[in-house]
């Protein structure tokens, strides 16, 4: 009998169909992990949104325009010292800071 009479074919066979299958059922298990992942990404933005979380490009958006904002105040904060300071060494600043307070 050689290896690839009769007796051969049968075992050879199944064990192809068998290989057939299992790739197959690979394919299916992950198409059906593709899905879940999909339903669960879906499941967990529809959670977030109730619960009002934002998102981290907002949130990044957000903190960048407040620390603009906190450089801007400082800005604006220096700008007034200076001119406060100004007014204060301005000829009769004293007295119109004198009237200002007992008016307020």
């Amino acid at each position: 009998m050689s290896s690839t009479g009769p007796g051969r074919q049968g075992p050879n066979r199944m064990l192809d169909e068998f290989a057939r299958m299992m790739t197959d059922a690979a394919g299916a298990a992950q198409g059906v992990r593709r899905e879940m992942e999909t339903m669960f990404r879906a499941q967990g933005e529809r959670l977030m949104n109730q619960m009002d979380i934002v998102q981290r490009e907002e949130f990044e958006a957000v903190r960048d325009m407040a620390a603009k904002a906190r450089t801007e105040n400082e800005t604006l904060k220096r700008r007034l010292a200076d001119l406060e300071a100004k007014i204060a060494n301005l000829p009769g600043a004293a007295s119109g800071s004198e009237t200002t307070q007992s008016q307020g």
